[in-house]
């Protein structure tokens, strides 16, 4: 079993789907765990339920990762609550789907703010806490297959993603003196609460059959690739893209 005793974890965006498999998965392995969410408290609340009950602390936080001074607030008092911060798994993100010869403005700026530069703000505020604390960490981008793949109508989301995968090995890089670790997932298809806005159950049902893997991802299958990636287990994986699409790249050569 992974084992987390004695970290603690920030995920970004953590009161629905991906991040929240995350934070339970994470203090079921023994972390204590810092919820952020911007617009779902009542979920986020459920969340720190689900990780106290699990005998691990829990903080729920309300912060736009997109704004630099509510992040740098979040990690503040992450410290402030839970003594130090370990690991960051950077989940947050917006997207909104529109034909390129139809793309506003507006839905370009929020998707590239929350989703990589929100990506940036969480990460580097976050890594320079591990700096200070001077015994490595973790970091953890949720990116998408949609990194490689241009999916239509999905431009702004495509790219910040593309742009968090190159993000995330720099900071690899940079960071290796001091010891904290940086990767991506790369999700395939996951049945999530965003996904559901644009997809049926009907349809989710049906085109998840058509997958190589015969269906669509959960998240918990994306929050235990997350765990390992920024636990000891994975103490020699740094710059890695790990793709956890069961198959989907495979199908489109």
């Amino acid at each position: 079993m992974i084992d987390l005793s004695g970290k603690v974890a920030l995920i970004t965006g953590a009161s629905r789907g991906i991040g929240r498999a995350t934070a339970v998965e994470m203090a079921r392995c023994g972390a204590n765990v810092v919820i952020n969410y911007r617009s779902h408290g009542e979920e986020a609340e459920e969340v720190a339920e689900e990780v106290r009950a699990t005998g691990q602390e829990a903080l729920v936080y309300q912060a736009d990762v997109s704004n630099r001074h509510a992040v740098e607030s979040m990690v503040t008092a992450a410290v402030k609550e839970m003594g130090r911060l370990d690991i960051l798994v950077s989940n947050a993100y917006y997207s909104k789907r529109e034909p390129f010869l139809e793309l506003s403005l507006e839905a370009l700026d929020r998707t590239w703010d929350v989703t990589l530069c929100g990506a940036f703000h969480a990460a580097q505020l976050s890594a320079r806490q591990m700096v200070e604390q001077g015994d490595g960490g973790a970091l953890c981008f949720i990116s998408s297959v949609l990194a490689r793949i241009p999916f239509p109508t999905s431009l702004p989301y495509n790219s910040a993603k593309a742009g968090m995968n190159q993000m995330s090995r720099t900071i690899a890089n940079e960071l290796l003196e001091h010891k904290i670790r940086s990767n991506v997932i790369e999700p395939g298809w996951i049945d999530t609460p965003g996904e559901r806005q644009y997809t049926t159950e009907e349809e989710m049902q049906t085109e998840g059959s058509k997958l190589p893997w015969g269906r669509l991802g959960s998240p918990d299958e994306i929050a235990k690739s997350a765990t390992f990636l920024c636990s000891d287990a994975a103490s020699y994986v740094t710059g890695s893209i790990l793709q956890v699409d069961g198959g989907y790249c495979l199908a489109r050569g």
